[in-house]
């Protein structure tokens, strides 16, 4: 279950957080304290200075739990994912009022395209839009977004598979979760974030949690996941899937006949999840 699976249960191995009290053996426990990630992109470390499981957004809220060194060991609020993280990659709580819909985009010194761009935001990013002017928004110290790219947390995207869609040619990164780099898991939770759905991080957690389970030969319709051992796919249409897949190195189309095939030949697939109105 869930307690046993250390990627979402918030324990250091010296601090927990005070949700796991009366339930593990642990020295020390805490209630955290709530911070957010606040330098673009930051790596989800399985322990200091370690592998990297997953990553976090710009403005994302996560828990801090414990510290060592450098490094501060987080839950991550939108999955529950827990790790490691670069201390220096946080800063002060606050409220969040958009999230970047576009691929990417930049924010920049002043409201204007010709000013030093500071800081690159991935698609899933969340700011605090402040005031506008020439059409950018302020979001804090960072500075001005063109506000063509936000849009309202409380305007989520209809149709999951157009903002995979929009990462098309995205290298693949094993761990990615943004427009720099994205894995097959990552995908499957932007496009699931953009839509307030909400969502685990890793395929097998996803393959879970999200949607229901459909029969074999159950005709597949644009957003459905496929899964397999490891790997996850969006349906984009009758013949056709949109995946972040090592076969490609990148976010791509392939068609389904071929895909269950060429994948098919090393595992069969494993789930046909269709996902239900958030």
């Amino acid at each position: 279950g869930a307690m046993s699976d250390p990627r979402v249960t918030p324990f250091s191995w010296r601090v927990a957080h005070i949700s796991l009290q009366g339930k593990i053996d642990a020295p020390a426990f805490t209630a955290g304290e709530n911070m957010r990630v606040c330098n673009g992109l930051v790596d989800l470390l399985r322990s200091p200075d370690g592998p990297r499981d997953r990553q976090i957004l710009q403005g994302a809220r996560v828990c801090v739990i414990d510290r060592d060194g450098a490094f501060a060991y987080v839950q991550a609020e939108a999955d529950g994912y827990c790790g490691w993280l670069r201390a220096g990659a946080l800063g002060p709580d606050h409220a969040v009022t958009h999230r970047v819909s576009a691929r990417a985009t930049h924010a920049y010194a002043e409201a204007d395209l010709k000013t030093p761009d500071r800081v690159a935001l991935s698609m899933g990013s969340l700011v605090q839009v402040q005031d506008s002017a020439n059409g950018f928004g302020r979001v804090g110290a960072q500075g001005w977004v063109p506000l063509c790219h936000l849009a309202p947390l409380d305007q989520p995207a209809r149709d999951p598979v157009s903002m995979a869609e929009a990462l098309l040619g995205t290298p693949y990164l094993w761990g990615g979760n943004s427009a720099m780099g994205i894995d097959c898991s990552g995908l499957v939770q932007i496009a699931c974030h953009a839509c307030a759905i909400p969502c685990p991080g890793d395929s097998d957690q996803q393959a879970v949690s999200l949607g229901v389970a459909l029969l074999p030969d159950t005709p597949p319709q644009r957003n459905d996941l496929l899964f397999w051992p490891g790997h996850v796919a969006w349906v984009s249409g009758a013949d056709e899937i949109v995946h972040a897949t090592a076969h490609g190195m990148a976010v791509q189309r392939e068609g389904l006949r071929a895909a269950l095939a060429r994948i098919g030949a090393q595992t069969p697939l494993s789930a046909h999840k269709r996902l239900t109105d958030p």
